[in-house]
C-alpha cells in the first residue's frame, strides 16, 4: 500500500521493492547493449553519447533514446506498478507512458552536467493541472549519487508561492531562491512517483558508479482520442520515439533495425490502448478534470 498522506503532503512517494531483480537487470542489460557500455567497466562509459535535446536542461543529462525494448514493456505492464498508480489516481482505466531511461554517469566522466530542477507542466495555468510522473530505480542511488532531487511539499503550497513571484516568471523553471532542494535516495527495484507540480530534476552524480532509471508514468486513458490511441499503438508496433522537443530519438534507428515488438499481457494491451477498459461490460471513461502532464503520452 502507498502512503497517500505522505504523497499528498510532500508531493512524492517511494514505493519500495516493487520490481524483482531479474526484471530490473533485463532493462540494465538492454541499456548497456544500446549505449555500448558496461556498467562495471568505467573505461567504457565514455562511449555513451547523449543527443542534443530540445529542452536545454536535458542536454547532457543522460537521456537514453531507447523506448520499446521488451524488458521496458515488462515494467510498463507490471501489475504491482499499475496498482500503485491506480491507487493514487483512484481510477482503474489508465494508459502507461512511452518513455525512456536515464543513465547519469559520475561527474568525473561527464563533467559538464550540473543538474537541474524544473516542471514538465505549465504552472501558469489556472486551475493548476494534476498529473503524475515516475520512474523505476534500476540501480540503488544514495544521496550524492546523481539521483532524483526535488522541493518537497511544493505542490501543496504552490498556489500561494506563485503569488509571491513576478508575473514574468518562467512557469517551467522555478526560481530556487529560498527553496530547499532535497535528494531522495532509492533502492534497486523501488518505484518513485511524484506529482507533476513538484519541482524536480536530476542531481549531479558525485559517486563512482552510474545511476540508471526507467521513466514510467500512468494517467487516465483517453479512449475517445482516436488519433492519440492510434499513435500509441503504432509507436509500440514500429518501435517509435514519442514526438516533441524533449524526445530527439536515436539517429541510428537502432530499435527499428535491431529490435522486436514486445509482447503484451491482457493488462498491457489495455495500458497501451490496444484494448478498451471494460468493467461489468461498461467501458470506463476518463474523468473530465484529469489532465496529462507527464512526458511520453
Amino acid at each position: 500500500m502507498i502512503d497517500i498522506e505522505f504523497f499528498r503532503s510532500q508531493g512524492y512517494v517511494v514505493v519500495p521493492n516493487v520490481v524483482s531483480e531479474d526484471l530490473v537487470d533485463a532493462v540494465c542489460e538492454a541499456v548497456e547493449k544500446f549505449c555500448g557500455v558496461e556498467f562495471d567497466d568505467p573505461l567504457s562509459w565514455t562511449s555513451f553519447v547523449t543527443q542534443k535535446n530540445g529542452l536545454p536542461e536535458l542536454t547532457g543529462a543522460g537521456m537514453v533514446e531507447l523506448y520499446h525494448h521488451p524488458s521496458m514493456w515488462a515494467l510498463r505492464q507490471n501489475p504491482e506498478i499499475y496498482s500503485a498508480f491506480a491507487q493514487i489516481w483512484e481510477h482503474e482505466a489508465l494508459w502507461v507512458s512511452i518513455d525512456r531511461c536515464n543513465l547519469n554517469l559520475p561527474q568525473r566522466i561527464k563533467g559538464d552536467f550540473e543538474g537541474f530542477v524544473h516542471w514538465d507542466v505549465d504552472t501558469s495555468v489556472d486551475p493548476l493541472p494534476f498529473s503524475l510522473q515516475g520512474f523505476v530505480a534500476l540501480t540503488a542511488c544514495e544521496v550524492g549519487g546523481g539521483g532524483f532531487q526535488c522541493v518537497p511539499g511544493m505542490p501543496a503550497r504552490l498556489h500561494e508561492w506563485i503569488q509571491t513571484q513576478p508575473e514574468e516568471r518562467n512557469p517551467f523553471k522555478p526560481d530556487l531562491k529560498g527553496l530547499e532542494i532535497t535528494e531522495i535516495p532509492v533502492e534497486k527495484g523501488d518505484v518513485l512517483i511524484w506529482n507533476s507540480l513538484l519541482p524536480h530534476g536530476t542531481s549531479v552524480n558525485k559517486s563512482c558508479v552510474p545511476r540508471l532509471v526507467q521513466y514510467l508514468s500512468m494517467a487516465p486513458a483517453e479512449e475517445d482520442d482516436l488519433t492519440l490511441k492510434n499513435w500509441r499503438v503504432q509507436a509500440w508496433k514500429n518501435r517509435l520515439a514519442p514526438e516533441g522537443d524533449a524526445f530527439p530519438g536515436d539517429p541510428r534507428k537502432w530499435e527499428q533495425k535491431n529490435g522486436i515488438t514486445a509482447e503484451l499481457s491482457e493488462l498491457g494491451r489495455k495500458l497501451l490502448g490496444l484494448d478498451p477498459w471494460m468493467v461489468n461490460n461498461h467501458e470506463i471513461k476518463r474523468k473530465g478534470n484529469q489532465k496529462y502532464g507527464a512526458p511520453g503520452f
